[in-house]
């Protein structure tokens, strides 16, 4: 392949090699699509975007588009977007998302006001094709998220790609250098990197980009961190619930194998009579999870109530319920807001963690796992500065809540050391805008 590059151009051979390589990745992975679209309810629709049929609500605006691949990076977004929308009004912004979960949060937020959609696939000529109907004047990814056809066309159109509260984890970056001879090339065409931290600044100059066009900025999720001032629909949600003075744990977050510990902890610290009024609230992460978890909390001895249930109609159930399932998207910060202590999940399984920041933001007791490694600058911040707990194991769970349970000033103090460290971290919103006000002026023109 590569001696056949000097023939054809690398470009074209480089598209040619990913198309292939993007047709044996589908067939593999078709089975698992069927499946979940089967069995799991995923996967039932989008298929026009994903194909590269997008559109837009104002096309006689030049147009930002904005990629966010998950739920995570859909909230990371907000603040970006908000500022986005008042400061540049004269651009349309439109948003894609890869997951069902991000576009469903994605529409949630923006879907009367903005074009949403799937992101399309990566192939050279679906990708040829969603670029013909965006027309996009530049391009933000979240996070990561270069695709080689995607920076190669629009490197080609001269349009900025500009990668967004810049991030490569410990466990992605060895893969990328695994790979760095085919990556070097689209990481070379990307005009600028807007990076966390750092370290995550030299892992993308270790990747190919060019140095002068990275900058760092810090994340954008501290900006996104409810800091004061009441969380809307908290008050609601606390009479949905029937919570008055009891306390109420809450594990938010949550991946396979934790949810059955936090019931197992739970069991145990209403054990202590100073606790026998305890609450929990469990909100899975996925929501194809929320029917399992269900069963897990029957199995476990506890009736389960589900929010859904009471958000639709909160005469289904009098009392206090000793346990709640979170089975609705968008409503994880309200239940941070009542909770006593929070645990976030994603943590005690080796799955990378979940948003530790939007707990510790509003000044909760927050605990997490030992493998927290998709959130590490902000897991090494809270901990410098007393912010937070980490724990290793169940029995660590199991002690350290009891203690923030029945020490009141001691998880107050916790949680005002974590608000504090969130609301020193913030403004990276402010500096992302300036970066790209610049570019929108002065287009950079990436490296090919």
């Amino acid at each position: 392949m590569f001696d056949i590059c000097p023939i054809w151009g690398y470009d074209f051979c480089m598209r040619t090699l990913m198309n292939l390589l993007y047709c044996v990745a589908l067939a593999a992975y078709s089975p698992k699509i069927l499946y979940r679209r089967l069995f799991e309810d995923r996967y039932r629709g989008g298929w026009r975007q994903r194909r590269g049929y997008v559109d837009r609500i104002c096309p006689d605006k030049p147009c930002i588009w904005i990629h966010a691949v998950s739920v995570g990076e859909v909230n990371a977004a907000r603040t970006l977007i908000d500022e986005l929308r008042r400061q540049m009004p004269d651009y349309e912004v439109a948003l894609s998302s890869t997951t069902d979960t991000g576009l469903a949060r994605a529409k949630a937020l923006y879907e009367k006001e903005l074009a949403v959609f799937y992101f399309p696939f990566d192939f050279s000529w679906i990708m040829k094709r969603a670029f013909g109907r965006l027309n996009p004047a530049m391009i933000l990814l979240m996070e990561l998220e270069v695709w080689p056809n995607l920076a190669s066309i629009a490197a080609e159109k001269g349009i900025p790609v500009v990668v967004v509260n810049g991030r490569l984890s410990d466990k992605s970056f060895p893969k990328y250098q695994k790979i760095r001879r085919l990556t070097r090339a689209m990481f070379r065409k990307v005009a600028l990197v807007l990076a966390q931290t750092d370290e995550y600044a030299r892992r993308f100059i270790d990747l190919g980009c060019d140095p002068q066009k990275v900058i760092v900025t810090s994340s954008l999720k501290y900006d996104t961190a409810q800091t004061s001032g009441p969380v809307p629909g908290a008050n609601r949600l606390a009479q949905q619930i029937h919570l008055d003075t009891e306390p109420l744990w809450v594990v938010g977050g949550t991946g396979p194998g934790e949810e059955k510990i936090a019931l197992d902890v739970f069991a145990k610290l209403r054990q202590d009579n100073r606790l026998a009024n305890l609450r929990l609230a469990v909100i899975p992460r996925k929501p194809e999870r929320f029917d399992e978890v269900a069963a897990l909390i029957e199995q476990a001895g506890f009736g389960c109530v589900r929010y859904s249930v009471l958000k639709a109609d909160d005469s289904e159930t009098a009392g206090k319920p000793a346990v709640i399932l979170g089975d609705t998207m968008g409503d994880l910060k309200k239940f941070y807001a009542l909770a006593s202590v929070v645990f976030v999940g994603r943590t005690l399984v080796p799955m990378g963690g979940s948003d530790m920041m939007e707990p510790a933001g509003l000044g909760k007791c927050t605990l997490f796992g030992p493998h927290a490694f998709n959130f590490k600058q902000t897991v090494e911040v809270l901990l410098q500065g007393n912010g937070a707990i980490e724990i290793a194991d169940e029995n660590a769970l199991c002690e350290k809540t009891l203690q923030c349970l029945t020490d009141s000033n001691y998880a107050r103090r916790i949680g005002a050391n974590g608000q504090n460290i969130i609301r020193q971290n913030q403004g990276a919103t402010q500096k992302t805008l300036d970066a790209i006000r610049q570019i929108s002026s002065s287009p950079l023109r990436p490296s090919v």
